[in-house]
């Protein structure tokens, strides 16, 4: 057998027989995350001490697929948990401080390694798989926030849509605030959605509350515009205001194709209530 599998084994060995021992270890070298151990484990159901000692036999192994996919779900675990990428760090390098503490406990006790060459070829190959663990474990835990984030912000965009019946058939549609290019695709799925699920025939509009609208968003909404009309829906805006306005008839944008436009919408829903 060479160094790295006797030391592997002699490892192993150790952190199963000295549990504890292996614990008490760990803990003094993570002073933050020493006291809040038992609060992870509360809100996450996440065992610190058992998932140091699964890393560490994926490290000295180099089970490389176990590791990553430990990696992956421990990441979203994080993630899910709003736990902090500060602690983790630590507590991982207080398990790369121990790991190396105990091969050099036991390499003194039974001169397992044979020479310096195979102690820097082990020190290179077990650092490099906990790097491995740290990047897999960073890249999980941000793709989850990254798409947690997303839903958020499309459950809000949505909120933010709100089409109001206010008779069968009628409904009123207040856009308020700016209109990006995220949220003008937010407004054409509810929209034509809510189109063919409710059976709209007429959709009032109301621009009033608008606060700014690009030359581009202009655009993707007169597209909006005629998607309603093939709908068999007809659209009234009210509320347009003059610099919205000035900026349609400099770009050669018009709605009238596809749209009555009426001056307010208190003026408007006269006409239905």
């Amino acid at each position: 057998m060479n160094t790295i599998d006797n030391m592997k084994d002699e490892i192993k060995n150790f952190i199963t027989e000295n549990e504890e021992l292996f614990q008490n270890k760990l803990l003094t070298e993570a002073v933050n995350v020493s006291s809040k151990v038992s609060d992870i484990l509360k809100k996450g159901n996440i065992d610190l001490v058992k998932n140091a000692k699964k890393l560490i036999f994926f490290v000295v192994e180099q089970k490389e697929e176990d590791l990553v996919s430990f990696a992956n779900f421990e990441g979203i675990a994080w993630a899910k948990h709003s736990l902090t990428l500060k602690l983790k760090l630590e507590w991982i390098q207080a398990i790369r401080r121990t790991l190396w503490h105990y091969i050099n406990v036991l390499d003194n006790e039974k001169d397992i390694v044979q020479n310096r060459n195979h102690y820097y070829s082990m020190e290179k190959i077990f650092n490099e798989k906990i790097d491995q663990f740290l990047n897999n474990f960073f890249l999980s835990y941000s793709k989850f926030k990254d798409e947690m984030l997303y839903k958020q912000r499309e459950m809000v965009e949505h909120l933010s849509v709100p089409i109001i019946p206010i008779k069968q058939y009628v409904s009123v549609l207040p856009l308020i605030g700016d209109i990006d290019d995220y949220r003008i695709r937010v407004i054409e799925e509810k929209v034509l959605n809510d189109i063919a699920e409710t059976r709209i025939q007429t959709l009032v509009i109301d621009l009033s509350g608008l606060a700014t609208m690009e030359r581009d968003v202009i655009d993707y909404f007169e597209k909006i515009l005629a998607g309603i009309s093939m709908m068999g829906c007809k659209t009234i805006l009210t509320g347009l205001r003059p610099e919205l306005v000035k900026k349609m008839v400099h770009s050669g944008i018009h709605f009238g194709k596809d749209s009555e436009t009426k001056g307010t919408l208190q003026e408007t829903l006269k006409l239905y209530l």
